[in-house]
C-alpha cells in the first residue's frame, strides 16, 4: 500500500514530511487536527475545491432514523467539521429511485465529492454515471457501486463470526441434540444483490460450521427489507412453522432486523425457545436488556466517519487509496460491552468459550471465490 506522501513532487511542494499517515493506518481513530491540515492542504494541491474556497462534500445516508445511520451520520459530521469540509446530507430512505434523485442534486450542486449510502443495487450504475460524468469522487457504503471506492463490512468474516458464535451459544444452551432439532431464521437483504449477501450467507454457513448435522431444511429465510417492522412481520409469518418447545435461532443482516424478529418471537410466547446474534452492534440497550439477544457482531458506525473523511480527502490529493475499506469486527456481548460503549456496564460471561473455526472459514472464502454472482468483485472477498 503505497504511503500517503512518496516523495515531494507527488504533491508539489509539499513537504514529505507533513503526511504521516498511510491508508492502512485508518483503524477507526479520528485523525489528528495537524493530519487534516495536511490532507487538506494535499488536496487543494492535486484538485482545488470547485468553489474556490472550501471542499464541499454531500453525505446520501441510507435513512436518517435507522440508529445505525444516525451513528454513521454523526461521525460523518464529526470528521467534516474537524477537517473544516461543508456537509451537505440527504435521505435514501431505503429507496433507489430517492437515491437517484439526490445523486442528481449533488451532481447540480457542483460539490467536490459524494459519499453514498444506499440499498438498492439496480440503482448504482446509473447513480455512478451521473457521479462519473461530473468528475465526482465516491466512496460507497456497504452496497458497493461500480467505480467507487468501496467501504464498509468485511460481510463473509462478520457473518461468520455472528453464526459460529449463535451455534456455540446453542449448544451451550440446549445441547446439540437439541439444537439440530431446533429451526435457523435468517433473515435476508435480497435488494442490495450478492456482497451483503455474503454476509448473510457467512452466517449460515458459520453456524453450520459449528452445528454438525444441523438439517438444512430447517434454515428458514426471510426478506427483511432492512427494517424492524418488515423482520417483525415476515417472522410473525414463520414462528406457526416451527413446532413449540424447539429451539429458534435468529440471525439477520443487522440488529433492526435482529431486533423484529426477537418481538416477534416475544409476542408469540416463544421467548424461552430462542437465542438471537445481531449484526452491527448498535442497538445496545436492547442488547444489555433482553436476554435472548445473546450478541452482535460490532461494525462501529460511530466510527465510520474517522475512516470515510480520510479517504475522500486521499482520493482527492491523488493517492492511491485501496479498491475496498474493510472494518475491523469484534463480538460485543454483556461481558464486553463497556469495553466499547462506556454507558453501559460490562456483565456476565457466556457459558461457554468462544472459538473461531479459521480453517473453515478459509473454506468457505475459497467457495466463494468459485461463485460466479461474485466475478468482478474479488476484491470485496478478504485473503483470509
Amino acid at each position: 500500500m503505497k504511503k500517503l506522501l512518496a516523495t515531494a513532487a507527488a504533491l508539489g511542494a509539499f513537504a514529505s514530511s507533513a503526511l504521516a499517515l498511510d491508508p492502512g493506518d485508518l483503524k477507526g481513530q479520528q485523525v489528528s487536527a495537524d493530519d487534516y491540515a495536511a490532507l487538506i492542504s494535499a488536496a487543494k494541491e492535486a484538485k482545488p475545491p470547485r468553489n474556490g474556497e472550501n471542499y464541499v462534500f454531500g453525505f446520501a445516508n441510507l435513512q436518517r432514523d435507522i440508529p445505525f445511520c444516525v451513528k454513521t451520520e454523526e461521525g460523518i459530521e464529526a470528521n467534516a467539521s474537524a477537517a473544516g469540509i461543508e456537509l451537505l446530507v440527504t435521505d435514501n430512505r431505503l429507496d433507489g429511485a430517492t437515491a437517484l434523485q439526490n445523486a442528481q442534486s449533488y451532481v447540480q450542486r457542483d460539490v467536490d465529492y459524494v459519499i453514498e449510502f444506499q440499498t438498492d443495487a439496480h440503482f448504482g450504475t446509473i447513480i455512478m454515471n451521473g457521479f462519473n460524468e461530473a468528475g465526482i469522487g465516491v466512496t460507497a457504503i456497504d452496497i458497493p457501486m461500480p467505480g467507487a471506492t468501496f467501504f464498509g463490512a468485511n460481510n463473509p468474516r462478520s457473518g461468520y463470526m455472528g453464526g459460529v458464535y449463535l451455534a456455540q451459544a446453542a449448544i451451550a444452551e440446549w445441547g446439540a441434540e437439541m439444537v439440530n432439532n431446533g429451526y435457523l431464521v435468517v433473515g435476508e437483504l435480497p435488494q442490495s444483490g450478492p456482497i451483503p449477501a455474503m454476509r448473510t450467507g457467512g452466517q449460515i454457513a458459520g453456524f453450520l460450521a459449528i452445528a454438525e448435522g444441523f438439517p438444512e431444511d430447517h434454515v428458514i429465510l426471510i426478506d427483511t427489507k432492512n427494517t424492524l417492522q418488515e423482520s417483525f412481520t415476515q417472522m410473525n409469518n414463520v414462528i406457526g412453522r416451527i413446532p413449540e418447545g424447539v429451539p429458534i435461532m435468529g440471525l439477520a443482516i443487522n440488529d433492526q432486523s435482529i431486533t423484529g424478529m426477537l418481538r416477534a418471537t416475544t409476542q408469540a410466547g416463544r421467548a424461552d425457545d430462542s437465542l438471537f446474534v445481531g449484526m452491527g452492534a448498535d442497538e445496545i440497550e436492547t442488547l444489555v436488556t433482553e436476554p435472548r439477544f445473546i450478541a452482535s457482531v460490532g461494525y462501529f458506525p460511530e466510527r465510520y466517519g474517522n475512516y470515510l473523511v480520510p479517504i475522500a480527502l486521499m482520493e482527492l490529493a491523488g493517492i492511491d487509496v485501496p479498491p475496498a475499506v474493510l472494518v475491523n469486527h469484534v463480538i460485543v456481548n454483556e461481558e464486553n460491552v463497556c469495553e466499547y460503549y462506556d454507558t453501559f456496564s460490562c456483565g456476565e460471561a457466556p457459558g461457554f468459550t468462544y472459538e473461531f473455526p479459521q480453517e473453515d472459514f478459509e473454506a468457505h472464502l475459497a467457495g466463494l471465490r468459485d461463485d460466479p454472482d461474485l466475478q468482478g468483485v474479488e476484491n470485496l472477498i478478504p485473503s483470509s
